[in-house]
């Protein structure tokens, strides 16, 4: 295969698969011009690498990049820039209102939320969107992050279990909503 054909995988690639990619950027980072910088970069890696990439299915190798380099990121250099902003309560997962709900309860709700996802640690945060945005099983996370499954399974609990003390009254809200007693 000429390197024109190669090219143009790339780029049909990138068009069919780019926005969802973005979305995940997004929810990683908190912010568009974050979440664009970790494409940026993602993309750069996929370039450069693109030779040796299984063209019938590059999608969980783009993304095992983009995961890698956004906790990789935070490691090295604690980028405060990349931590959840105000404009990111618009895209967290729309909140179905109860019947008894107000809207300002649900703003509150959102906005107890982002602060929450923004205290959690990077990979917390990595699986998180990888099991509940992705909806990925814990060895599909596993493996888009190079770590075992009980590592998976341990952040996730770890997460789920520090959003509940950041948020107890997201975790009480939720329960009163649906009816199960405390």
């Amino acid at each position: 295969m000429g390197n024109a054909d190669q090219w143009a995988e790339l780029r049909d690639f990138i068009a069919a698969r780019g926005m969802a990619l973005s979305r995940s950027a997004f929810l990683l980072t908190g912010s568009e011009a974050a979440a664009d910088d970790l494409l940026q970069d993602t993309y750069v890696d996929v370039v450069r690498r693109w030779r040796s990439i299984d063209h019938a299915s590059p999608e969980p190798y783009v993304r095992r990049i983009m995961y890698s380099r956004f906790v990789d990121g935070f490691r090295r250099r604690r980028l405060r820039d990349w931590a959840f902003t105000r404009g990111a309560a618009d895209a967290l997962p729309t909140m179905q209102a109860h019947p008894t709900q107000s809207t300002e309860s649900l703003v509150v709700d959102r906005l107890t939320l982002q602060d929450a996802l923004q205290r959690l640690t990077p990979r917390q945060r990595a699986v998180l969107v990888l099991r509940y945005y992705e909806d990925l099983t814990v060895a599909q996370t596993a493996e888009a992050l190079k770590v075992s499954p009980n590592t998976v399974k341990s952040q996730t609990r770890l997460a789920l279990r520090r959003l509940s003390e950041l948020a107890p009254e997201l975790v009480a809200s939720e329960s009163d909503r649906s009816g199960e007693v405390g």
